[in-house]
């Protein structure tokens, strides 16, 4: 898809840096790295335009063109097929498409681990409940006050999916039915973020099928954007908890949000939840 249009002095500032870009990611490979070889009397550095152009199977005119700037048609494929010659990275290639006049194509969903990092955030937010859900909602990292407080286990592999099926929770949570369309609002603004990925598709098909509530809301068209919130909820061990969240996107996982959970202040959660923390540890501790 083409991006807006730029003005002329926007369209030659963005001339001017491809040309240096696809310039510098040349000069940083050799013939042999692409399996070339060398020859005799080479006085480019790293590989020449010709090569590019061959070995992404494009006219050397075209490649020309393109890292001089000019204002031609240019298409995701050739646009991939040069990032794969060159070997760009992610970023490296959502830049090049910035550049030559396309919006970057939705990345695919994250099949690495959370980063180290992340994972020293949301253990180092005890004994605050802390997590994150991908982007079709499983959650893949989740701390040990995040299992106690909202009742996850080793089933609950989706957020989304025990919201709407866990009899426990809807029972727990004050204000269901309010958190359920501002949820479903979420969902479907996600699935529009990522048109071209089929599970969002299925996802709301099976849910639909499961719950008779998801079905209900999702034919209502919410949409919703919500980042921050209030959640309370009446825990059978410990009673009532309130707490104030964030939703961060997690740059390393495209799509992944890290919800953090803070006690609300004047509220009695967090000595609760220091509580249940202390319990868990204790009936974990085997009988001597």
């Amino acid at each position: 898809m083409e991006v807006s249009k730029l003005s002329a002095e926007a369209r030659q500032r963005r001339s001017s840096e491809i040309r240096a870009f696809l310039r510098s990611r040349r000069a940083r490979l050799t013939p042999a790295d692409v399996g070339m070889a060398a020859g005799s009397g080479r006085r480019t550095p790293g590989l020449r335009r010709e090569e590019v152009a061959v070995l992404a199977g494009v006219g050397v005119s075209w490649y020309t063109w393109l890292e001089q700037g000019r204002d031609i048609n240019v298409s995701a494929e050739v646009l991939d097929a040069v990032s794969r010659v060159l070997r760009l990275d992610a970023t490296e290639r959502e830049h090049l498409y910035l550049l030559a006049g396309l919006n970057p194509p939705q990345a695919a969903p994250a099949d690495r681990v959370v980063p180290t990092g992340i994972r020293r955030v949301i253990d180092g937010w005890l004994p605050r409940p802390a997590y994150v859900i991908d982007r079709h909602w499983n959650l893949v990292a989740v701390n040990r006050a995040a299992q106690l407080v909202f009742d996850y286990g080793e089933l609950d592999h989706s957020c989304l999916v025990s919201f709407f099926t866990s009899a426990h929770f809807r029972s727990a949570l004050c204000g269901w039915e309010d958190a359920a369309r501002q949820i479903v609002g979420l969902f479907r603004a996600d699935a529009a973020r990522y048109p071209d990925d089929p599970e969002f598709g299925r996802l709301a098909e099976d849910m639909c099928a499961a719950s008779p509530a998801f079905a209900t809301v999702w034919a209502e068209h919410p949409v919703g954007a919500a980042t921050e919130g209030v959640k309370s909820l009446v825990h059978p061990a410990v009673g009532e908890l309130t707490f104030d969240y964030t939703m961060l996107p997690v740059s390393d996982l495209p799509g992944a949000r890290l919800l953090l959970y803070t006690p609300t202040e004047g509220s009695p959660t967090e000595a609760r939840v220091v509580g249940l923390l202390d319990a868990g540890e204790r009936a974990a501790v085997p009988a001597s």
